[in-house]
């Protein structure tokens, strides 16, 4: 139980490491300010949105094939609730990664965009838009769990007692 609690406070710890990462590989798209009080972005901008999604998701990957694999190697003789584990620390590390990442970003846009005087540039808020990014974290953090359970050893199978001895080549 203490491991699976320093498992789960490790995790988070990485979750909010990833934040970190988040918000420093994230340029926000920025919006500037008119002469009529209208804001307007470039073509640009707008695909800006979608790369603090993206970021997320690749992060979120790593960090959760990184989690997979450490609760394989150190949980993978409990059985079953590994999965559920896994699931656990990833989610909550997706959830700390949004929230470091949230608040090391500039805040929310609409009341800066209402501060803002004519010609200044306004960055967007730096969150999640497409909530089914927070789920690319678990996914791959149970794939790892998944393909290690299908593919790997089996420790109840019965080892054979004797092995083929390996062939020598003779001396000489």
């Amino acid at each position: 139980m203490l491991r699976a609690v320093l498992f789960l406070l490790a995790a988070c710890g990485l979750g909010a490491l990833a934040g970190v990462v988040w918000w420093a590989v994230v340029d926000l798209p920025v919006f500037v300010v008119g002469a009529n009080g209208g804001a307007s972005t470039s073509q640009q901008g707008l695909t800006q949105y979608v790369a603090g999604d993206a970021w997320f998701s690749l992060i979120g990957f790593v960090v959760g094939l990184g989690i997979g694999f450490a609760a394989w190697r150190v949980f993978r003789r409990i059985g079953w609730p590994v999965v559920p584990l896994v699931i656990v620390a990833s989610a909550a590390a997706a959830l700390l990664c949004w929230w470091v990442g949230w608040e090391l970003g500039p805040g929310p846009f609409p009341p800066r965009l209402a501060d803002a005087q004519d010609g200044a540039s306004v960055p967007i808020e730096l969150t999640v838009r497409a909530r089914v990014a927070v789920l690319v974290w678990p996914f791959a953090a149970v794939m790892v769990v998944l393909l290690g359970a299908s593919l790997g050893r089996d420790d109840e199978e019965p080892r054979p007692l004797f092995r083929k001895p390996r062939r020598v080549a003779p001396p000489g």
